[in-house]
């Protein structure tokens, strides 16, 4: 149910305001002068703020103002028995969504409202697809580890090397496969990324390959694979260590010879393909397990790239905590929150035994669950689970 916040000194509009809204299925808080609304703007989620001009403590614009240092995206909208139309201009300069005079007419407070409503829809939308195409994410840390695997991608990038990036899982290994392609000459061409830990043994090689059709039971048509669909640019394997062995041998023989045959063809395709691999797993123990290949660990491991845990990079916490807090309050399209040194601290010491991902839902959670400022009591009360 949408959620409205009324600022006003007076108690009449306040309650007249309520009373419509409220009818209008709205959820309606309210505030009594200014600095009781910016303490209730900063501890709550609302849709929209009507928001009195003249107010003592802390006027309207004043209010709008703090709105609007704050990054917060939710639309204000002013009321005021004392405006005209040099009013109405300089508070929609200043950040206001609309003006509207007292008394308000019905129809007019309802369709502004719901106008508001919808901007902000549009934005988070707009916001939310401009990430989905927006370049790579930066690889933040200033840790010796993390300036190693920086300087390392500067220099094997540009070639054509491939590169075994070894980690534990949520450390940012897809993140490194992802800046080798961005910085390499094969940018402009397509990255294609396989996860071979959440393909079927059964269905991995048709995966990477294709097949043809009538090549088994369910091939109703032909499939370009992997390895085609990235040809000028870079396939990225990730999880390699859980693929099976027969795809194994098929993929040695790829990156031996440039080409590849569809499962149920028998014709050769040329592909031109720089492979980027990642694994959580020990692959020289699983060779020694039998179950992977030295002889495809060798030509996978041209260039050998281990991301750090979260847990030998510790300085590097409060740098991500920042980065997050950002990121995610852009997201929400709400202000973003600060946090406590105490509970920077709770945070640098806590055991990520999920890394970067780990962090980063933390960071959210205690976004959702926190005040306007997260504490060390907000870490000990919703980090520390275990």
């Amino acid at each position: 149910m949408p959620s409205i916040l009324i600022i006003d000194d007076e108690k009449a509009i306040r309650n007249v305001l309520k009373e419509i809204l409220a009818n209008e299925g709205f959820t309606v808080e309210e505030a009594v002068d200014g600095e009781e609304g910016w303490k209730k703007f900063g501890a709550g989620s609302y849709d929209v703020v009507l928001c009195d001009i003249k107010m003592p403590k802390l006027d309207g614009i004043e209010f709008l103002q703090r709105v609007t240092e704050s990054d917060a995206e939710t639309p204000v909208i002013m009321i005021s028995g004392h405006g005209n139309i040099e009013t109405a201009v300089d508070a929609v300069k200043k950040g206001a969504f609309d003006y509207i005079s007292k008394p308000p007419d019905l129809n007019r407070l309802l369709i502004t409202i719901r106008n508001a409503m919808d901007k902000t829809s549009l934005v988070k939308e707009t916001k939310v697809l401009k990430r989905k195409v927006s370049k790579v994410q930066e690889i933040i840390g200033e840790s010796e580890g993390i300036r190693k695997v920086k300087e390392t991608i500067e220099k094997v990038a540009p070639t054509d090397a491939r590169v075994l990036v070894t980690g534990e899982n949520g450390s940012g290994k897809e993140l490194v496969a992802r800046w080798l392609h961005e910085k390499s000459n094969r940018a402009a061409a397509p990255l294609i990324e396989v996860n071979c830990a959440a393909i079927p043994a059964e269905l991995i090689e048709s995966e990477l390959f294709g097949h043809e059709k009538g090549s088994f039971t369910s091939a109703i048509k032909q499939r370009i694979g992997k390895f085609e669909q990235a040809s000028g640019g870079t396939l990225f394997l990730d999880e390699i260590g859980d693929m099976s062995l027969s795809a194994q041998a098929k993929v040695l023989r790829a990156l031996q010879e440039g080409k590849i045959t569809r499962v149920g063809g028998d014709k050769e395709i040329s592909v031109d393909v720089r492979v980027v691999a990642a694994t959580n797993k020990d692959l020289l123990e699983e060779v020694n397990q039998k179950n992977f290949r030295l002889d495809l660990y060798h030509r996978l491991g041209v260039i050998l790239i281990h991301v750090p845990p979260l847990n030998a990079r510790r300085d590097d916490i409060p740098l991500l905590v920042e980065k997050f807090l950002a990121d995610i309050a852009a997201e929400y399209g709400q202000a973003r929150k600060t946090i406590d040194k105490k509970a920077m601290d709770a945070l640098q010491k806590h055991n990520w035994t999920g890394n970067i991902r780990e962090l980063r839902n933390v960071v959210e959670r205690l976004i959702i669950l926190s005040g306007k400022e997260i504490t060390a009591a907000d870490v000990d009360a919703y980090v520390m689970l275990r």
